[in-house]
This record gives C-alpha cells, structure tokens and sequence, in this order.
C-alpha cells in the first residue's frame, strides 16, 4: 500500500509529540529538545597517537544522542596565550580527518583565545589552541571554535517543519530566563536525531538543561 506524503508527515508529528524532555514536559507538535554541550575535542587519528601513544584508539563510554557518535574516557588538557589551563576536557568520538576543538565564550576569556563563532568543521582561520596529553603535546595553528547554534534533524523531521538543510531559523526558549535565538542553522541528514544544540553559555543565560523544549518562531 503507498504512503501519502500527508501521511508521512503525519506519522513523524505524532512521533516527535511523543518525545518528552528529562524533566518530564510533553514536547507540544513542533517542539524541538535541547541538547548541551560542553567544552570537548576532536582528534584525528594523528594527533590522537602524538597525545596517547603510537596505535592508540579511543575508548567511548557513553553513546550521544546523534547516532554514530560517542563520550570517550580519554580527557585532555587546553592552553592558551594565558597559560591558564582548562583540565579534563572530553574528547568525543569517532576520530576525525582533522582536531577541533569546541568551547564556549567563557572559555575564551580563561585560555585569551579569540575562536570564531562557526559550524563545527569549519575550522579554516580559526584560534590556535594547544592540546596536552599523558604522551605528547598537539599544537594546533587553527581549530578552537565556538559552535554556532544549530538544530539536528532527519529528512522526514525537515519535512514535517518545511525546512531544508542550510535554513536559519529564529528559536522561542521559555525557560526561566525567556529568550529568543536568532539565525539557528537547520542541519539536515539521514543519520540526524531531532535535538538542537547549544553551549553551557547559553543554556545558564537561559535558565535550562538537557531536553528542555524549545519551538520554531512562525
């Protein structure tokens, strides 16, 4: 029997209504769960030996919440201008073509690094950051970002907003600290769980945690 698209879109409203956030609040039709992020790394296989010794490999500990990626045990230290370190950051798994490294704004004012605001990958002219291990020290000349705002979603979530990959949305948050986002980047892939992600930064300012519900401005 063929599906309808009306019925497709159907069928993925009434899925995402029946997601509810860890504190127990129904996701209304339309609503989009928080995930936050804290400072964490990415490591190519390369730099993951120089760190870790030579044939090393991550050991992950926590599935996230996009399929495919992980929390590993491994924890690094960062360094900046300031000689100020920042200890025990996570790295986050699989390895990568290249190192990133992610952290907030805060974060910024502790290392004096100056990471531009982008989508993760898009390392080219960011901040040098220094990386420390057990093994071996990782000098990147580019990599230190902060990660821009960005929602996750599936073909079929994309479907039921009537959004497509690349969009910018603007984000009601009705938290504790009411607030709106502007320019949210809307990333649309297969293997995409519908969550939007946000730093530490953003989360306090706005009085929220993990899974709390977020909705599209119309």
């Amino acid at each position: 029997m063929d599906i309808s698209k009306e019925q497709i879109v159907e069928l993925v409203k009434r899925a995402l209504v029946e997601i509810d956030s860890k504190e127990g609040l129904a996701q209304k039709s339309g609503g989009i769960p928080i995930g936050i992020s804290n400072r964490h790394i990415h490591l190519s296989q390369s730099d993951l030996e120089v760190l870790f010794g030579k044939g090393y490999e991550l050991t992950p500990i926590k599935d996230l919440s996009q399929p495919g990626q992980y929390a590993c045990k491994e924890l690094l230290t960062i360094v900046g201008p300031s000689m100020r370190p920042i200890e025990n950051v996570r790295v986050l798994g699989p390895v990568r073509k290249a190192s990133q490294v992610e952290i907030s704004m805060t974060d910024s004012y502790i290392l004096k690094v100056k990471p531009p605001v982008r989508e993760s990958g898009k390392t080219k002219d960011s901040a040098p950051i220094t990386i420390i291990g057990p093994k071996g020290v990782v000098q990147l000349s580019e990599g230190c970002i902060i990660a821009n705002r960005h929602i996750h979603m599936s073909p079929d979530e994309a479907l039921v907003f009537g959004l497509k990959d690349g969009d910018y949305v603007d984000i009601d948050v009705n938290g504790k600290r009411k607030t709106r986002w502007f320019d949210v980047q809307v990333r649309v892939d297969k293997d995409y769980r519908l969550e939007m992600h946000v730093d530490t930064d953003d989360a306090n300012s706005a009085g929220i945690s993990n899974g709390f519900i977020v909705t599209i401005v119309k």
